[in-house]
């Protein structure tokens, strides 16, 4: 699972982030990918149960082709607003995938949130055409830099499409520079799954323009995220939760496993200290 923590969700989809974490995205933490498409019905139903009634859900369809069709036949009768299409892998085209795109939202009814994994994963000029035909949302950037300022395509992305459209999307490490550099105002958050508070803190410091605050609230995300960086971002979040004491979750679902036990003794105590601080993080009002 990750969690849309946003100050401007585009459309007006965004909830009200004063109240807490109200935005819940089901994705590639949740190993949607290797969901069977005979359960995905039963899986997406289970969750809109679960969802408060001010809970915006959103599901993930795909990677492939033939699934994310399957899938949207599945959520074009129920109510979720949206869906994320999980990134494509090989073999596909830039003109291909804007066709799947078109013919996806095309049957779902609605428009989507692109998850872009790769640099060049999708043409900027593409994307602007899918935003501006209403095909898609938003777009989750999840490329992975080793400097995030420093990101010729996530420039070049914006200077066609509006950063309103644009979430950053690998947690707290570059949510602070995609924020002052790039003008993206929304982030994404895996590890608010044992910590909420401080993502939710790290959001309004940032609204606040108490950036030095930002910085000390993002670096106690930083030793979980650099387990997850190291050894594997799903398989150590889905650990961390059941280390951490917040809930059971059980094994993984192939074709993932989980961490083995050198992994876990050093996961473990990082996610116990960074729930006892999120603990003590003043609550939101």
């Amino acid at each position: 699972m990750v969690i849309f923590l946003s100050i401007g969700w585009p459309t007006g989809l965004c909830c009200d982030i004063w109240k807490g974490v109200r935005n819940v995205m089901y994705g590639g933490n949740a190993n949607f990918y290797n969901i069977e498409v005979s359960e995905y019905a039963a899986v997406v139903d289970a969750l809109a149960a679960a969802a408060g009634a001010q809970t915006w859900v959103l599901p993930s369809v795909g990677p492939d082709y033939g699934k994310l069709m399957d899938q949207a036949a599945i959520l074009r009768t129920r109510d979720f607003p949206t869906a994320m299409l999980l990134p494509m892998a090989f073999p596909y085209t830039d003109a291909g995938l804007a066709d799947g795109v078109r013919r996806f939202t095309d049957r779902l009814g609605r428009p989507a949130v692109l998850y872009i994994k790769a640099a060049n994963y999708l043409a900027p000029a593409t994307l602007a055409q899918l935003i501006e035909e209403g095909r898609i949302v938003a777009v989750k950037y999840a490329v992975v830099r080793a400097d995030p300022a420093q990101d010729d395509y996530l420039a070049a992305l914006l200077q066609e499409v509006d950063a309103q459209h644009v979430v950053s999307g690998i947690g707290e490490r570059p949510a602070i520079v995609h924020f002052r550099r790039f003008g993206l105002k929304s982030f994404t958050s895996g590890s608010v799954c044992v910590a909420p508070r401080g993502s939710m803190q790290l959001l309004r410091s940032l609204q606040a323009g108490q950036f030095e605050q930002a910085e000390r609230l993002r670096a106690t995300y930083m030793p979980l995220e650099d387990c997850r960086d190291e050894i594997s971002p799903i398989r150590v979040l889905h650990e961390a939760v059941t280390l951490a004491g917040v809930a059971d979750m059980g094994p993984m679902l192939p074709l993932l496993s989980g961490l083995d036990a050198a992994e876990r003794a050093r996961v473990a105590p990082v996610a116990r200290a960074l729930r006892e601080q999120d603990g003590q993080a003043t609550r939101l009002p």
